[in-house]
């Protein structure tokens, strides 16, 4: 499990670090960001994991996420992955779209051709890369968290729902919460899992709820000036089937606010400080 140290970066008393490693899932070199809070020193610390939304790499959130600072002051490692394989021979959309194929992974398992190979996000994701993390950087494996945005807020909702036991908390910016059920999911499902959408349920948090999945409790925000919010987020979905699954759910409409990382560096504070509080 070696890494290759990309660059790091001294902030707000901790180190800011990109790494790359050879990747058994994706069958390519995969690239993360690690911020380690001035606390470390020896000891084993809390992560959050955040997981990216379309087109987005590690990079977004790393340069906009605005999430050192509270960090540093809570003493919570953060981890941020990409959002999909990348390389050369890597199958994208044949169409060049962004919403499929590179920048898209939708973190599952693909398991239709050419996809299969390479596609492995949720492996990647929820078994390799944290085993690579726990082995080069002060992280306790006990205490983690998920949070995510947009496609990495509907990654995180349902590894949380899937690893109730492992995630001690889960929140999300603006997540697609029901992929079965709107454009960007029936299009990355269908292309990656195939026609039968039985298979894709296990990686869609209204139908893991409707099918008796739980988990504690989830923080959602939103903005009411998302553009993408009627047709692709449908938050009144999760909504609806939280209440009907006695799931406790805090879900935030922001007023003015769209789907950008604006919105997302606001609200950062308040969701690391939520899992902070699930954490220690």
């Amino acid at each position: 499990m070696a890494i290759q140290t990309v660059s790091t970066n001294r902030s707000h008393g901790g180190t800011q670090g990109v790494y790359r490693h050879s990747s058994e899932q994706t069958r390519t070199d995969m690239t993360f960001s690690v911020y380690v809070p001035p606390q470390a020193g020896g000891a084993k610390l809390p992560v959050v994991w955040y997981l990216s939304g379309l087109t987005c790499t590690h990079a977004n959130v790393t340069e906009k996420g605005e999430f050192r600072r509270t960090c540093a002051e809570l003493g919570l490692v953060f981890v941020a992955p990409d959002t999909s394989p990348r390389g050369a021979d890597v199958p994208g959309d044949p169409a060049g779209a962004y919403d499929f194929g590179l920048g898209a992974g939708f973190y599952l398992d693909a398991t239709e051709p050419p996809f299969a190979r390479n596609y492995r996000m949720w492996s990647y994701v929820t078994e390799e890369l944290p085993k690579v993390v726990a082995e080069h950087f002060p992280v306790d494996p006990g205490r983690q968290s998920i949070l995510g945005h947009s496609m990495g807020g509907h990654g995180a909702l349902t590894a949380a729902l899937r690893h109730p036991d492992r995630y001690r908390a889960a929140s999300a910016f603006a997540p697609i919460v029901a992929p079965s059920r709107v454009p960007w999911g029936i299009k990355a499902l269908g292309g990656y899992l195939g026609q039968d959408q039985r298979a894709w349920r296990k990686y869609d948090t209204v139908a893991l709820i409707e099918d008796g999945a739980r988990y504690p409790g989830f923080l959602v925000d939103y903005g009411d000036a998302d553009q993408f919010l009627a047709e692709q987020l449908r938050p009144e979905l999760l909504a609806a089937a939280c209440e009907k699954g006695g799931i406790p759910l805090l879900l935030r409409r922001q007023p003015g606010y769209d789907h950008s990382y604006y919105f997302i560096s606001t609200f950062m504070d308040d969701h690391l400080r939520w899992h902070a509080a699930r954490l220690t």
